[in-house]
């Protein structure tokens, strides 16, 4: 089963680390990944632009509107993502836990949902 791993990171964090501190983590992060390739849990990986370089988009009532940045004021922000498969969740949250970015932000791991499939229960109230 396909499993999304977000990775979020404090920004302000990550650009005060020290030049070899941050090519070390940035390293860490290449070297789960090619771990994860050879052992068949990696679909695909990838970090992500500064937030500032983000767009919000919503459409209402057919009107298109934008907003710089994210839509959430947090602390922490999306800041890459791994897809994964992974035979449950449980073998999912251990794969997670691997990711370097969880010992200084935080990984919400989700199961993906199929679009072909019927759209579960649970958004269906």
């Amino acid at each position: 089963m396909k499993y999304l791993c977000l990775v979020y990171n404090d920004e302000e964090k990550l650009g005060t680390m020290p030049e070899d501190e941050f090519e070390a983590f940035s390293d860490e992060h290449v070297a789960l990944d090619e771990d994860l390739k050879r052992s068949g849990h990696s679909i695909v990986a990838e970090a992500l632009q500064p937030v500032h370089t983000a767009r919000t988009v919503r459409v209402r009532n057919g009107k298109l509107s934008t907003t710089d940045g994210p839509f959430a004021e947090t602390k922490e922000h999306l800041g890459g993502i791994y897809l994964i498969d992974a035979a449950d969740m449980d073998e999912a949250v251990q794969i997670a836990a691997r990711i370097p970015a969880a010992q200084i932000g935080s990984i919400e791991v989700r199961p993906v949902w199929e679009l072909r499939q019927h759209a579960p229960r649970a958004w269906r109230r």
